[in-house]
């Protein structure tokens, strides 16, 4: 699954974890909603509970929680613990070094690749959880 997909599952997942605080919600539940298959639900519930976001208790009666609040929980926290993947490459052959444009290219994209990446990161760690439950219509 794609880096961007992780982080929408992960969103997804959480927002329907903070929304359903009555009781566990299993993985397969869960995979209904996002339209996926279990497998992937449990390898994204692994990593935000190894991130502490989440808890998940084994078994038949089994499921998972939060393991915060909603209000305590940035989308920045939930992007971190399902992003296992570096950054952007910028090329997969090393560059011509006989062009100019060729040996600047890349520390030039880098520099903006890294701008854009903080200001991604600032918005995620200032929207929280919560407003993304308080968004979603009730049912």
């Amino acid at each position: 699954m794609s880096q961007s997909c992780r982080f929408t599952v992960a969103v997804h997942t959480c927002t329907l974890l903070g929304l359903e605080t009555d009781h566990v919600l299993t993985s397969e539940w869960i995979a209904a909603s996002v339209n996926t298959n279990p497998v992937v639900i449990r390898r994204i519930l692994s990593a935000l509970n190894k991130a502490g976001l989440v808890c998940s208790i084994r078994g038949s009666n089994g499921g998972s929680t939060l393991a915060r609040k909603a209000e305590d929980i940035t989308l920045l926290d939930i992007k971190r613990a399902v992003d296992t993947e570096g950054p952007i490459p910028l090329y997969n052959q090393p560059p011509n070094e006989k062009c100019p444009v060729a040996r600047s290219m890349q520390p030039v994209l880098r520099r903006v690749i890294e701008r854009a990446e903080a200001a991604r990161e600032a918005v995620l760690a200032t929207t929280y959880l919560s407003e993304v439950i308080a968004a979603v219509p009730k049912v």
